[in-house]
């Protein structure tokens, strides 16, 4: 187990997200389901806790009810190294989501997501703070991040 898990809190999708989470994620995989008891506070049989690994990475969720709701403030990257891979995440963890801009988005549950490729942060992290710039300018338009489109940006004389 590693030091430090990902804890995201749900009213009661826990096991939906978990479910949804590991079909999009390659290497990914259920790790156990805790169910609530007499002792409750949960209905009894009903998911309190299920942990979960994608790609590598442990997360655990709770049914932990309406009192606390997940916010922007925490997301997860995703790092990629292609446009179908950014294709592949955007288009899943969207569906039924909302998009944002700058390769944010949140999921049908409320979790956010930045999808970024990994050659984004290399262009923006380019000593000439022109071509770095011109590819920042890019990136602001978008929402899904196309790398093309970042590259002729950088590109541009």
């Amino acid at each position: 187990m590693p030091k430090i898990t990902p804890f995201l809190w749900f009213d009661d999708q826990a096991e939906q997200a978990m479910n949804f989470y590991v079909s999009i994620f390659k290497n990914s995989k259920i790790l156990s389901v805790n169910r609530y008891g007499d002792a409750g506070p949960g209905p009894k049989g009903s998911v309190m806790t299920a942990n979960f690994e994608l790609d590598g990475q442990v997360f655990t969720a709770l049914n932990g009810g309406p009192m606390y709701q997940l916010s922007p403030a925490i997301s997860f990257v995703v790092h990629c190294e292609n446009q179908a891979e950014v294709d592949h995440y955007w288009e899943k963890l969207s569906e039924g989501g909302k998009e944002n801009q700058c390769a944010w988005l949140e999921d049908k549950f409320g979790v956010t997501w930045q999808i970024v490729p990994n050659i984004l942060i290399e262009l923006l992290s380019d000593p000439d703070p022109v071509k770095a710039g011109r590819v920042m300018q890019a990136m602001l338009k978008m929402t899904k991040i196309d790398i093309n489109t970042l590259k002729l940006a950088y590109e541009q004389a």
